[in-house]
């Protein structure tokens, strides 16, 4: 993620909402009217957006409209895909199919059941109550399909999580609120829960939370993990632990450079450098308790291995697990923790139920 900036940023919308807009411009073509140019929404927190209109196709019995989506200043991957909806009249009722780069759900655990389109709940609600609101303009009747779409969106879904929840061929059509809040930590926590969820759901027993690539590369071959078993842990280890305490798995290890470790070993739940940092006086009176050398002047936690080696390593392993089963309270899940250096190289382990690596 690039650095924050410091001005007032500019907000966004959910793919949940560009979907429910382009329902609304294609349902007004589908009853009688003419493609708008915009189309307008309340969204659940009462915000009221325009949308513009970019793409628009229809055909015996249908109408499709499009949006572009705009995330505002957010580092979405979607920002800017082009989000479409195209319905057809059926009996009764308001029927979702997944279109081109829309993913379909294969493991339970989600929100949505096995087998159906990757549309959350809120959007589905959105789209159901925009169905009735232009029925009523148009004094239509009878039943809608809503076929959503987004070109590229299987390409742009290897970015995300949806792999790893067993959400297969493309993108999720997500939102709670509509709105896209800018560097909020609230979708990546929530990709963490929803991670945890399919895992309980799947019967795991063993799962990993890291800090990055190389130590989840590193942990994941050491115990021979599946993919499905590896949470999106990142910086934020207090929102996976705590979710983690209410929805127990067997066995979590955490897996992180020895910097970010030292952050939790120091009671840390957020890792990032904008929102944590090291006590290096603490982290000295730590080693010396155990008679390391002095660490007191060093910039860095790894300059401070140099120093000390190998003794300092295991014992912020031993205090991070402290901390993690500190954060699980008296959960039934059994704790290790990997440490690593930049290159990941395993510099320490801790945890009473560590599994030999294969």
């Amino acid at each position: 993620m690039s650095r924050k900036p410091t001005s007032e940023l500019r907000r966004g919308w959910t793919t949940g909402a560009c979907a429910t807009a382009a329902t609304k411009a294609a349902l007004i073509r589908l009853w009688g009217g003419e493609f708008p140019e915009t189309v307008g929404l309340t969204l659940p927190r009462g915000e009221t957006p325009e949308f513009k209109v970019t793409y628009t196709a229809e055909g015996n019995g249908w109408a499709e409209a499009g949006i572009i989506k705009d995330a505002g200043d957010d580092p979405d991957v979607t920002h800017g895909c082009h989000v479409r909806a195209r319905v057809r009249k059926i009996e009764s009722g308001v029927k979702f199919v997944a279109g081109e780069g829309v993913g379909t759900v294969t493991k339970p655990g989600l929100p949505i059941g096995v087998g159906e389109p990757a549309i959350n709940p809120v959007p589905r609600q959105m789209m159901k109550g925009i169905v009735m609101e232009v029925a009523a303009q148009y004094e239509a009747g009878g039943g809608i399909e809503i076929t959503v779409s987004i070109p590229g969106g299987a390409e742009i879904a290897q970015k995300t999580w949806n792999p790893r929840l067993g959400i297969a061929g493309g993108l999720s059509i997500l939102g709670t609120t509509g709105v896209v809040r800018p560097f909020s930590c609230s979708a990546w926590i929530a990709s963490i829960h929803r991670g945890i969820d399919v895992a309980c759901a799947t019967g795991l027993t063993h799962v990993a939370g890291c800090t990055g690539a190389t130590s989840e590369r590193v942990v994941q071959d050491l115990y021979g993990l599946s993919d499905h078993a590896m949470l999106d842990m990142g910086d934020f280890a207090g929102g996976l632990l705590k979710y983690l305490r209410k929805h127990p798995v067997s066995h979590i290890t955490i897996g992180g450079g020895i910097g970010k470790l030292t952050k939790l070993a120091q009671g840390a739940v957020d890792l990032h450098s904008g929102r944590s940092q090291v006590d290096f006086n603490a982290l000295n009176e730590m080693a010396s308790n155990i008679g390391l050398p002095d660490i007191s002047r060093v910039n860095s936690v790894l300059e401070a291995y140099e120093i000390a080696g190998e003794p300092l390593a295991k014992l912020v392993a031993g205090h991070a697990l402290v901390r993690v089963e500190e954060m699980l309270v008296d959960a039934p899940i059994t704790a290790d923790i990997v440490l690593i250096d930049r290159a990941g190289k395993i510099l320490a382990r801790a945890g009473k139920d560590q599994k030999e690596s294969g």
